[in-house]
């Protein structure tokens, strides 16, 4: 069962770049002045335990630091932290697919300075330096490390992380979160309900899918952000809002009108967006101590129109208890779009087919917000959750 899983990860969802976009340069050999080899030894070990490289074909940033972390499956994967001052929140970032480090790296440094937030990026198995072969088990490993490495090495604490999932990204995000009781927040950038369900639209949950988001999302105790393009020709702006209607804590989403797979950031909405959603989770106090999943959400007093949280109906508590039964829930997944035009929601009533006033009408856009655009458009970036007709990719 385990091969045919990971035949249809690879042939699914995995393009790491060819050749990588940026280099680690091997770490030069350490002098042995006993010529017993301990002293060697030694000093090695010091420098895997630190774990810390240098990326090369990436400007030079005082703020970034780059490291290289096992994970528990033993590959080793290289991430990069990019320090805010005076920022409380972080954000832990799961790029989308056919892309690495050397393409992110403007993109993360801008999100963390706009965003007042300091930002942890990674590489999955396989992908940029990072070793191993891209699987699905190993993106959970290699969350699950870098998460690790914010908490122990950075002083990260768990109520103060932002997970942020792109595309086949939002795949080991859900899965992180689903098991992080006292998580701030999410965000959804572009995200799938499933690795088949991007091929076909099934209505039942197989043993061989991968990324089963579908099964996940109701698990997440803290406010769930969705982005999608409703032009979004890779993966449907249906999967995301689905993903928004199953959230237990919904923020305000954000449909880009005429945005597809690979360009949101560019429109200004984006960063608008983002940095009103990153705002009202800065002021909402931390989710408390207490695990259950009443007490772990948002208080009732939050405010809904500046914060743009609520929860989510009663229904999904429902759903939560039934989750196990796809075929129950899948049924009513089909009037999504119909569920959106009538409950009032976030948005106030606004056409869910419809980015908000704020977002269709940016007639003066701060020129932070124009910066932020400049940059992008100069950022060698692709993200094409692919699918291949050959045996081979």
């Amino acid at each position: 069962m385990g091969a045919v899983t990971s035949t249809v990860a690879a042939r699914f969802a995995f393009f790491p770049p060819n050749p990588p976009s940026y280099g680690v340069p091997a770490p030069a050999p350490a002098a042995d002045a006993d010529g017993d080899g301990e002293g060697v030894g030694a000093g090695e070990e010091k420098d895997k335990d630190s774990g810390v490289v240098e990326l090369t074909g990436v400007p030079r940033r005082g703020n970034v630091e780059a490291r290289r972390l096992r994970t528990k499956r033993g590959t080793e994967v290289v991430a990069m932290y990019v320090r805010q001052t005076g920022a409380r929140l972080t954000l832990l970032y799961s790029h989308g697919n056919a892309a690495d480090l050397g393409q992110m790296f403007e993109l993360f440094v801008e999100l963390s300075a706009h965003l007042n937030v300091n930002l942890m990026g990674y590489d999955y198995s396989g992908y940029g330096q990072s070793s191993g072969k891209p699987s699905e088990q190993n993106t959970y490993a290699d969350i699950e490390a870098v998460y690790r490495c914010l908490v122990e090495t950075y002083g990260a604490s768990e109520e103060n992380i932002i997970l942020y999932g792109q595309s086949v990204g939002s795949g080991p995000t859900l899965d992180l979160a689903s098991c992080l009781p006292r998580l701030r927040a999410v965000v959804l950038h572009s995200p799938i309900l499933s690795g088949l369900r991007v091929m076909y639209p099934v209505k039942h949950t197989y043993w061989f899918d991968i990324y089963k988001n579908i099964d996940k999302i109701s698990l997440v105790r803290c406010p769930v952000l969705v982005i999608h393009g409703t032009a979004d020709e890779v993966v449907d702006c249906s999967h995301g809002r689905a993903l928004w209607e199953l959230a237990k804590v919904k923020y305000e989403p954000l449909w880009i009108k005429g945005g597809n797979h690979c360009n949101l950031e560019l429109y200004p909405e984006y960063i608008k967006h983002l940095k009103k959603f990153v705002g009202a989770i800065e002021r909402s106090p931390p989710p408390p101590n207490d695990e259950s999943p009443e007490s772990s959400a948002p208080p009732d007093n939050t405010q809904t129109d500046p914060d743009g949280t609520e929860d989510s109906r009663k229904s999904s508590d429902c759903r939560e208890k039934t989750r196990q039964s796809t075929d129950r829930r899948e049924k009513p997944r089909g009037s999504t779009d119909r569920r959106d035009k009538s409950r009032k929601s976030v948005d106030h009533d606004h056409h869910p087919d419809k980015p908000r006033a704020s977002a269709d009408q940016p007639d003066r856009p701060r020129k932070s917000i124009d910066r932020f655009g400049a940059v992008m458009k100069s950022v060698r970036y692709i993200d094409c959750f692919r699918v291949t007709t050959s045996s081979g990719s």
